[in-house]
């Protein structure tokens, strides 16, 4: 018995000693990793790093040693930034140094120590509080539990008063939990709020008092707006809502997520559990995404605030532009960018469009405009912004993906009234059926673009669209006719046929008559001849004339080819004598 007591005694003795052993070791490893750094031995040095790395160390135990060495740590962030041969595994011990940081700042537990340490001595209470500092956002939710706590009561004095000190980090926590509905610790975020002194709380806290039926929150949230802006009284919620999501939209340094950390915080309000909820979100889209939240509070103080839904549209094309998945908070299913702009009235694409012009903003732009071309009209599509006409200005926007999609949607939307750019519809459009600068766009891309320029000038041409000259495009057409897709080549040959020029018929009857081509692309062009001729008459050349006669009149001719070619030859409405020599020919008497 005596014996298995002591076994005991000797295996908890080594569960004591093993981490004292395992953190001398860590700091050896660490020691000597900077000691061979700092004497210019990268070889030894990446050695001992990648002892610290495999033996996968607490990072909070790493973080102490940074911390107990400064000399060292800016050694490895300088040594980070130069050394080639270091760089990959000094970048991996950094980022074990700030996933320690991380785990210090963010431990429930601690937080819970300290807030509780809060009300104890002088000392305690200090130190506290600048270790809740640190922990920035992620003690709010903890410090607003022990607040509501009716057991707690004792300490509600110390932890209102740290809860300001935090400042900026704990006002978008705090503003989320305005939606609780325990007046007392409501009372005492709106009095945080106002303490902290930064703008951003300004429109929540309006809209407490445009919304709440409680007297004394009207009174608090009044008196905090008095201590950040007292101006800020006589503007609506909605109004400053959308002042904060545009300062959003432009990334305000003030509103940026926290610097240390890949990732960055949204804060949601569970109703039911009464309680923050943290969502962690890809940093490189946190401020569009704040954008598009606090648009979203915008048409909750005032449904009639439109330009709300323009920036709101702006920010989520500019979300998806980063090209990464969207939050988890989205849900399966929900709809992207493209749906909800397609889905929203003109008035606002061309609030969102005018936005991403400014910017220069390729993707919002392209995003937009692409929306545009399937719900708006003509009317809708030049729909002024005080001075400006956001769509006229795309057709010259730096980017050429966003011309041509401009002048595809004015194509489509078959405009009969001029305006000032409406020469580039044409150009943008021949541009975009050349497939030029396939380099830019690429060569899918460009193909895409190319087949529905055509499209949308085949479209103008058979209305006989008189606002957009489709021969300044003839060049270009003509060119296509030669050289691209069956598909590309028939759409060019069907727009030629209504320009009264010899040069497009010309070029039709060219393509109806090379051999080389398929029938059925050849068979098209007679069509498109024959279209040509009823509509100009006959514009074409001698020789040219005397190779349809030639396929017309031969037994050795396709006969769905010959077909067209006749139809095309009687079309151009020629002398009788050549008519006379094609019936005489056949003749057996």
């Amino acid at each position: 018995m005596r014996h298995k007591s002591s076994l005991i005694w000797v295996m908890l003795a080594g569960l004591l000693v093993c981490p004292a052993l395992y953190g001398a070791e860590l700091e050896e490893n660490w020691n000597d990793f900077l000691h061979y750094t700092a004497i210019g031995r990268f070889e030894l040095a990446g050695s001992y790093a990648e002892q610290i790395i495999e033996s996968q160390p607490d990072p909070t135990l790493l973080l102490d040693l940074s911390e107990k060495n400064q000399e060292g740590y800016r050694l490895l962030l300088k040594i980070h930034a130069d050394s080639d041969e270091l760089r990959e595994v000094s970048g991996k011990v950094l980022d074990l140094i700030e996933e320690g940081r991380y785990i210090r700042r963010t431990d429930p537990k601690i937080i819970s120590q300290e807030i509780q340490r809060l009300s104890t001595t002088i000392k305690g209470r200090i130190a506290a509080e600048q270790r809740l500092k640190n922990a920035g956002e992620y003690a709010v939710s903890q410090m607003l539990a022990a607040m509501a706590d009716p057991d707690r009561k004792n300490e509600l004095a110390y932890i209102t008063e740290a809860l300001p000190k935090i400042g900026r980090p704990a006002i978008r926590p705090l503003v989320a939990a305005l939606q609780m509905q325990n007046v007392a610790v409501k009372v005492e975020i709106i009095r945080s709020l106002g303490k902290i002194g930064y703008y951003e709380p300004l429109a929540y806290l309006k809209y407490e008092i445009e919304t709440t039926d409680s007297e004394v929150i009207r009174t608090q949230a009044t008196a905090a707006i008095e201590r950040i802006d007292s101006g800020a009284l006589k503007i609506p919620a909605a109004e400053l809502f959308f002042r904060l999501g545009e300062n959003y939209y432009d990334q305000d340094d003030s509103l940026a997520a926290a610097a240390e950390y890949d990732f960055a915080n949204v804060w949601f309000w569970d109703a039911g559990k009464q309680t923050l909820i943290r969502r962690e979100v890809n940093k490189e889209y946190f401020d569009e995404l704040m954008t598009m939240r606090v648009c979203e509070w915008t048409l909750k103080a005032d449904a009639a605030a439109g330009k709300a839904i323009g920036l709101w549209i702006a920010a989520f094309f500019r979300a998806e532009s980063v090209g990464e998945p969207m939050p988890e908070y989205f849900d399966v299913g929900h709809a992207d960018a493209t749906t909800y702009a397609t889905t929203a009235g003109p008035e606002y694409l061309h609030q969102a469009l005018e936005r991403a012009i400014n910017d220069k903003d390729a993707y919002v732009a392209l995003g937009v405009v692409e929306a545009m071309a399937v719900n708006a009209g003509e009317k809708s599509l030049l729909v002024r912004l005080e001075t400006e006409q956001p769509l006229a200005k795309a057709l010259s926007f730096s980017d050429r993906k966003v011309r041509y999609s401009a002048a595809i949607a004015f194509a489509e939307a078959n405009p009969v009234n001029g305006f000032v750019g409406s020469d580039l519809i044409a150009e943008n459009l021949a541009e975009a059926v050349l497939g030029q600068d396939i380099d830019e766009i690429g060569p899918e891309v460009a193909q895409n673009y190319a087949l529905r320029a055509v499209g949308a000038m085949y479209k103008l041409a058979v209305v006989r669209n008189k606002i957009v000259d489709l021969s300044t495009a003839m060049p270009a057409l003509i060119e296509v006719t030669q050289k691209s897709s069956p598909q590309m080549r028939v759409l060019a040959a069907g727009v030629l046929a209504h320009l009264e020029s010899p040069q497009a018929q010309r070029a039709i009857a060219a393509m109806a008559m090379d051999e080389q081509s398929d029938n059925s692309v050849r068979i098209a062009a007679f069509g498109s001849l024959a279209l040509s001729a009823k509509i100009n008459a006959n514009l074409l050349l001698t020789e040219q004339i005397e190779v349809i006669y030639g396929l017309v009149s031969s037994t050795e001719t396709d006969a769905n080819l010959r077909s067209a070619a006749a139809g095309a030859y009687g079309a151009l409405n020629l002398p009788s004598e050549q008519v006379k020599n094609l019936i005489l020919d056949q003749s057996k008497s």
